[in-house]
């Protein structure tokens, strides 16, 4: 069983998630959100299950935000890491007060939270239930044989937006991304 485990992790994290580097995870109420300023890519599966849950997820929206036919932008692309292989872009929209001046249509402004995260979470599911992919993947990335990775530490602890903080001694990654990795791959570390 740890042999299957341990291949599987070598097919599906890069190398670089093996390495120790100065970095921690931010706190949600000292970054607010920051991260959220862009949206996300969604899979066409994904989005259609937000959808599908569009009465659990508009009570905890900010009211500004409560209409499913303004959740998604017009913008699709192919993605070749995706379930269908077709992702949609989440609406945004200004935010003069937020970093960066624009959130996620899901972003909730009151308390920093993400409202497909809270809604999960009010039916009693992992907090990621609704969550599309690349939205948990954040900060870590996909390298181009599809591993999960992580950006170089400097360019991540420098930018205000990231969900990284320099830390005061290395810490594996794979210990910072444990949750992370976890759930993506369906595994226990």
């Amino acid at each position: 069983m740890k042999n299957d485990l341990e291949k599987r992790l070598i097919e599906q994290l890069s190398p670089r998630m093996y390495e120790s580097e100065p970095m921690q995870r931010c706190k949600l109420h000292k970054c607010e959100g920051a991260c959220c300023l862009y949206g996300v890519w969604a899979d066409t599966n994904e989005k259609q299950a937000i959808l599908n849950h569009q009465t659990t997820i508009i009570p905890h929206l900010d009211p500004e935000n409560q209409d499913p036919e303004f959740w998604f932008d017009e913008q699709i692309d192919q993605d070749p890491h995706s379930q269908s292989g077709t992702v949609y872009h989440t609406a945004v929209y200004p935010a003069p007060s937020h970093y960066g001046e624009t959130v996620c249509v899901f972003f909730r402004q009151s308390d920093f939270k993400c409202g497909l995260q809270v809604a999960s979470e009010s039916i009693g599911q992992h907090p990621w239930h609704l969550k599309p992919f690349y939205c948990i993947l954040h900060p870590l990335d996909l390298d181009d044989q599809g591993r999960i990775t992580v950006d170089e530490t400097d360019l991540l602890v420098n930018e205000k937006g990231s969900c990284l903080r320099t830390a005061p001694s290395q810490v594996s990654l794979i210990e910072t991304f444990q949750e992370e990795i976890e759930y993506l791959l369906k595994v226990d570390l």
